[in-house]
């Protein structure tokens, strides 16, 4: 077994450090492979922590080390979670993931979801898992709590959901993206009708409106916040005694959600 000096294990973190995968480490070295790795978990060891850099399984998180991410496309992926996502810690894999339920009657909004993903998390993996009707679009990573503080026992409805100030920072300069995505998960945009009766003959007059139904209060009430900051007025619809919906229904206001927003496609 070769033996290789200390100056060829320093040249192997450094390089490491400047963000070079193992595999990448070991052919620039033309050192075996597992020697990089083992290095590396000896200088984990002597230092009792993880250097910078990528090792091929651990990536930089937003939120720990500072890495820059794209925060429009976060506050987009932000709305989807809070809608029809949850976090799963053990499906399987020693990493969570996170998954959106996409319709398939909606195959534009499952490729904006998982384009979403890649943009915020653009190292990690994400697939797509074929359910009855629809697909779980997924990404797995092990900061998905440290992105989505908002995940904790239970159903969202039955705990407090509320942004942490960096969020809400982020949904300050994107509150349409943040919008779309709490629309495409539980929202729609349909079409009312109505008669009238006008010089003698009733009329059908239709017109379109966005709903967006959620259980939760606290998510109505950002979903209500965000669109007050947009300057689109909305009301509170009930079943019974309970909310139900928020509906958008102003000619001005569903003409500012459709140049935002649209219709699922």
């Amino acid at each position: 077994m070769e033996r290789h000096n200390s100056s060829k294990r320093e040249q192997a973190l450094e390089l490491h450090r400047r963000g070079m995968s193992n595999r990448e480490v070991a052919q620039c070295l033309r050192i075996p492979y597992g020697t990089v790795g083992y290095w590396l978990h000896l200088e984990r060891h002597r230092t009792g922590t993880r250097l910078p850099g990528r090792d091929g399984r651990r990536r930089e998180c937003p939120r720990c080390e500072g890495r820059a991410f794209d925060r429009q496309a976060y506050a987009y992926l932000l709305g989807l979670y809070l809608g029809d996502g949850h976090i799963i810690q053990y499906s399987g894999h020693r990493v969570p993931s996170l998954m959106v339920a996409c319709s398939d009657s909606w195959p534009g909004l499952m490729v904006e979801c998982e384009a979403s993903m890649r943009r915020v998390f653009p190292h990690n993996s994400v697939c797509r898992v074929r359910k009855m009707g629809c697909h779980n679009v997924k990404v797995y990573s092990q900061h998905l709590w440290c992105l989505f503080p908002q995940h904790g026992p239970g159903k969202k409805h039955e705990r407090r959901i509320s942004l942490a100030p960096w969020q809400q920072e982020i949904v300050d300069v994107y509150p349409w993206e943040l919008v779309r995505g709490l629309v495409h998960s539980d929202g729609c945009r349909i079409t009312n009708w109505t008669t009238r009766m006008v010089g003698g003959q009733r009329k059908r007059y239709e017109y379109p409106r966005y709903l967006f139904t959620n259980k939760s209060d606290d998510i109505r009430r950002l979903y209500c916040r965000t669109l007050d900051q947009v300057g689109v007025e909305w009301k509170v619809t009930k079943r019974g005694a309970e909310p139900y919906n928020i509906s958008v229904a102003r000619r001005a206001s569903v003409a500012l959600m459709d140049a935002h927003v649209g219709a699922k496609y």
